[in-house]
């Protein structure tokens, strides 16, 4: 996996998969390709609020990838 190059401010998706695939078949797919996979009935709000039930901040772990590289 290769790191993303991003302006300030920009945006990103993430789409999760429970039945995820080995790291050798992973690729970039146009966001396109998962419209069909799409749950347009889950609001922006029901997302944060399901991550906000996840303890802990993920910050340290950014950090600590950002300095192996």
């Amino acid at each position: 996996m290769e790191p993303l190059r991003l302006e300030e401010h920009q945006l990103v998706n993430v789409i999760l998969f429970d039945d995820a695939m080995p790291d050798e078949e992973l690729r970039f797919e146009a966001p396109e390709h998962f419209e069909s996979l799409a749950d347009h009935s889950v609001t922006p709000e029901a997302v944060r609020r399901a991550l906000s039930s996840i303890p802990g901040s993920l910050d340290a772990d950014f950090i600590a990838e950002r300095n192996e590289r």
